[in-house]
């Protein structure tokens, strides 16, 4: 189920504002001039929530910074009960009128989770939420299907669904 490296291509900006201070990115990205380039974090933004790390991509010291690894594949019912959690967080802190950037490692797939689940809880239809993230990213966000599927179930029934299986 992983998609990383199946063709899709790196994002054409280091990141995003999918809607007012929700910002969606990666680790990397190309430039104008096609050259393959670590996404730096510093002070942009007041939180930053990873959910793939990579040591010397930010942000500063002073920047709230919370990391949630996940695979970009199946999730366990804990997983998905830590992407909820993420996108509570990116959600209550849009609320008070704070700078959130996601990120993952492309910018795409998990981001993309955390992102769509965060427009919901903003008010926006899961359809609307998956939309406004390929749309305002990239094509390629959440290409991974699994994703989507969680979103269209509901987090929460995802999450017991799949507790159910362990």
């Amino acid at each position: 189920m992983r998609t990383e490296g199946r063709g899709a291509p790196d994002a054409g900006t280091p990141w995003d504002e999918i809607v007012p201070l929700l910002w969606m990115g990666g680790h990397y990205y190309r430039d104008p001039s096609g050259i393959r380039t670590p996404v730096i974090v510093s002070r942009e933004f007041d939180l930053v929530i990873s959910l793939y790390v990579q040591e010397g991509h930010g942000p500063d010291s002073g920047v709230e910074h919370r990391c949630v690894e996940i695979p970009d594949g199946p999730l366990t019912a804990e997983q998905i009960e830590a992407v909820a959690r993420a996108a509570e967080l990116a959600a209550e802190s849009i609320e008070q009128r704070r700078r959130v950037l996601v990120r993952c490692h492309s910018g795409y797939n998990r981001s993309g989770l955390v992102m769509a689940h965060a427009l919901t809880l903003l008010g926006y239809s899961t359809d609307d939420a998956i939309f406004l993230v390929r749309y305002r990213r990239s094509k390629w966000a959440l290409n991974n299907s699994l994703f989507v599927d969680y979103l269209n179930t509901g987090l929460d029934v995802a999450r017991l669904l799949t507790g159910l299986e362990a």
